[in-house]
């Protein structure tokens, strides 16, 4: 899988003006998991968007980079 830009893994979509797309927030946490090679410690039919208000994060990238 070719990456989209330095240091990101895999391919993200683009918003019409360039930015990355948002992962939609009714994405199952199981399907993060698998994609990004991680255990997130909740279940995997948990939505994205409940552990984001549970974390207090404003998005994927902040969970994914918050123990760095």
């Amino acid at each position: 899988m070719k990456n989209d830009a330095p240091g990101m893994r895999g391919e993200r979509s683009r918003n019409q003006d360039g930015e990355l797309r948002q992962k939609r927030s009714d994405t199952h946490i199981s399907t993060i998991e698998k994609k990004y090679d991680i255990d997130l410690g909740v279940r995997g039919d948990m939505h994205l968007g409940t552990l984001l208000e549970q974390k207090k994060a404003e998005s994927l990238d902040d969970i994914l980079h918050k123990g760095k």
